[in-house]
């Protein structure tokens, strides 16, 4: 197999991640963050929609009480796609240290388009490279433009923040069942949002996926237990 389309794929995810990079920059400086702050914050976290959530509760007026679970809350998904690429995040225990700071959407799903084990690494970790190296150059881009723009609302920065959220949220809203928990949290989101400080609509958001979750398994119950019924 020809590893020309993943490093294709790779290097253009890479540009495309470099310009969104840019944006968090900017909007991380002008929530009050320094430029050494933002750049650190891209080095250790490495997680672009938690970094997002953080730094636009903070920019709204929110405490750390408001913005960190949010952002941990979207961070933990990383931990699911870590459980699907354990064959491929291998090594040695510096190497699958490194990896792990690298488990995120682009990675995974670079890693599970190829066929083979080999090219599962390969892809993963040309990602991984691309991802983080333009990440953090173009954070640091942003950061340092951000100090002498001003305002990034006159821009049009600001709808970086619910931009990414639906780019997120998309992929996901394959099914009835998804669907339902997200006009739930919507509306849950919707109803804080004009009395609950910043921050505190998103964590109430994923509430919203509780009783679908409780309907569906009431569901399957009831499916289980007619089963045999319908075999006689």
């Amino acid at each position: 197999m020809s590893n020309h389309p993943i490093t294709r794929n790779a290097l253009s995810i890479g540009v495309a991640t470099a310009v969104y990079a840019v944006s968090f920059g900017v909007l991380s400086v002008a929530a009050g963050f320094s430029v050494a702050q933002t750049c650190v914050m891209s080095l250790l976290c490495f997680t672009g929609a938690s970094q997002l959530t953080f730094v636009s509760v903070i920019g709204a007026g929110g405490g750390m009480a408001g913005a960190l679970p949010p952002a941990l809350l979207l961070a933990g998904r990383n931990a699911l796609y870590a459980l699907s690429l354990k064959g491929i995040v291998s090594g040695t225990v510096p190497k699958r240290a490194l990896r792990a700071q690298v488990v995120v959407d682009e990675t995974t799903a670079m890693a599970h388009a190829q066929p083979t084990l080999a090219a599962k690494r390969l892809a993963f970790d040309l990602t991984a490279v691309c991802l983080f190296t333009a990440w953090n150059i173009g954070t640091l881009v942003g950061a340092v433009a951000g100090r002498g723009l001003g305002n990034p609302r006159d821009y049009g920065l600001d709808a970086v923040f619910p931009a990414v959220f639906l780019a997120l949220l998309a992929p996901q809203l394959r099914g009835p069942e998804a669907m339902r928990a997200a006009l739930a949290g919507a509306l849950i989101a919707l109803a804080l949002l004009p009395i609950g400080p910043a921050g505190v609509p998103i964590i109430a958001a994923s509430l919203g996926a509780v009783p679908v979750l409780l309907a569906s398994t009431r569901r399957r119950r009831v499916g289980l237990g007619q089963a045999p019924e319908a075999g006689r």
